[in-house]
């Protein structure tokens, strides 16, 4: 029963970082760094807290971006060694779309009927021989 289009192929499975994350959360790190080193030394009345945390805010959150994706390239690189290789089987599957008039309703499609105690709601058992028409 094989058929032919039925075929094996090596892949290789293995786990990679979502290097969207590791961005996102070096830009957050980066701007609360720069937010507590802002906050420790005095702030020129003249200028403001805020526009002094900006201004560092611009180079504290570049550099959480870079940190955050050498570490996803780190990390991708590391469980790349780790990747095993394995022998998958490739079948080919028939589109089943199309619908003959002579179909069966489905059990949703089917009115539903009222069952005693013991009874199967499905029908009664398949004894093997073909239903008659």
């Amino acid at each position: 029963m094989s058929d032919p289009r039925d075929r094996q192929a090596q892949v290789r499975i293995r786990r990679a970082p979502k290097f969207s994350v590791f961005i996102v959360l070096g830009a957050v790190v980066g701007a609360l760094v720069t937010l507590i080193l802002t906050s420790l030394f005095p702030v020129d009345p003249s200028v403001g807290f805020g526009a002094l945390f900006g201004y560092f805010a611009f180079y504290g959150v570049t550099a959480g971006v870079l940190v955050g994706a050498i570490t996803a390239l780190v990390f991708d690189r590391v469980l790349a060694r780790r990747a095993t290789t394995v022998v998958a089987a490739i079948e080919s599957v028939d589109d089943a779309t199309t619908t003959t008039a002579t179909a069966e309703p489905t059990a949703d499609e089917r009115p539903a009927s009222p069952t005693r105690a013991g009874e199967n709601p499905t029908g009664p058992a398949p004894s093997g021989e073909p239903p008659l028409s």
